[in-house]
């Protein structure tokens, strides 16, 4: 309910006042059952109230601000109608203006915290990065899309770690996974997924010439074993010595893992620690989280419908981005963003960029959800 002022009239748009009331009744019914004694007992109700709580506390704040700047409009309003002096009404109208700028902003933010949650939110996420074409050239490109994240991920507190790696020459990357935990790494990461291209002169090229080679990066949440049964009848595990570029063994022991899942056809591998039990347990993970991707995928495609928390179909094969070295450009196809920055960008100031992205998707969020 947005208010315009046409005089002394208050015009309101659109807001689903009764929406509003019942998120707060929601929120008083999640303090309630936090006090309670009953429910303080079970370490699982407290954990879901809790993050509940914390969903919903933001979106409140926003609502009793809204009600605050109503009120305090109306009053002026009030105090309109009812002055004759012409020097307080100027001020009284500059005060109005005030404090309808103040609720149209308030209400755009209340309007981006009630759209519908994703429920992935707040999960880590798996990033898997891989070479495309464009060869030696490719596998570099990839060692450079790792280390942009990596510093993006540093600078906001983000934790990574390596779940498989394979490298090849020149210090490139065939493949690299890796987990990303944090709070905000699924919300920051979620829309890089799809194919990266870059237009360089390569580092292998002693004439000078530009190429264009491409990278497939797929971001996967995380899925937490108690949210996904896997039957053991259903893996076939194989062990075996890890090997480094070119094939050399760097392990004297079985310690790398291959687990097969059977159903669906699904390898995943993992050979980075010297325990052949850390190397299974990563590989475990990366598993669920793929086997949960599948099935969404499938869910989708039965709907025949894209998830709409998503811009463009996060299809690897869809070229999302270009980097271009010569000109000092990267530009996102998907929003028709453009910036001139892609040396700071590969150091990992991708802030713009992927601000940029996360508006053009809670733009679209808004006017599907009218």
């Amino acid at each position: 309910m947005l208010l315009r002022q046409s005089g002394c009239d208050i015009q309101m748009a659109h807001l689903d006042e009764t929406k509003l009331e019942l998120i707060l009744q929601s929120f008083q019914q999640v303090e309630h059952s936090l006090a309670d004694p009953k429910v303080t007992a079970d370490s699982n109700k407290i954990t879901e109230l809790s993050q509940e709580r914390a969903r919903l506390e933001p979106v409140v704040a926003e609502i009793e601000k809204r009600k605050s700047l109503l009120k305090q409009l109306a009053d002026v309003q009030t105090q309109l109608k009812a002055e004759k002096d012409p020097e307080f009404i100027q001020v009284l109208k500059e005060e109005y203006n005030n404090l309808e700028n103040t609720l149209e902003s308030c209400e755009s933010d209340l309007q981006l915290k009630m759209l519908p949650r994703d429920p992935n939110s707040g999960k880590n996420v798996f990033v898997e990065i891989r070479a495309g074409t464009g060869g030696d050239e490719a596998a570099l490109f990839a060692r450079d899309l790792f280390r942009m994240y990596s510093r993006f991920l540093d600078k906001k507190g983000i934790k990574i770690e390596i779940m498989r790696s394979q490298e090849i020459g020149l210090n490139g990357f065939k493949e690299v996974v890796f987990l990303a935990r944090g709070a905000d790494a699924y919300n920051l990461l979620h829309l890089e997924g799809g194919a990266h291209r870059v237009q360089r002169v390569p580092e292998t090229e002693s004439q000078g010439r530009l190429h264009t080679s491409a990278c497939t990066v797929a971001v996967i949440p995380e899925v937490e074993e108690h949210e996904m049964q896997i039957n053991a009848n259903d893996l076939r595990i194989d062990v075996y010595r890890s090997s480094g570029p070119g094939g050399q063994s760097v392990n004297t022991t079985d310690s790398a893992v291959r687990i097969t899942h059977i159903p669906t056809g699904l390898v995943v591998s993992c050979q980075d620690e010297k325990s052949q039990h850390k190397n299974k347990a990563k590989a475990m993970r990366v598993l669920r989280a793929r086997l949960n991707e599948k099935e969404q995928e499938e869910n989708q495609q039965k709907a025949a419908a894209e998830k709409k928390a998503q811009i463009g179909s996060g299809d690897r094969s869809e070229k999302i981005r270009t980097y271009n070295y010569p000109q000092n450009r990267i530009t996102d196809h998907r929003i028709n963003y453009t910036m001139h920055s892609l040396d700071k960008a590969m150091e990992g100031d991708l802030d713009e960029l992927i601000d940029a992205v996360l508006q053009a998707e809670r733009e679209k969020l808004l006017a599907e959800t009218g």
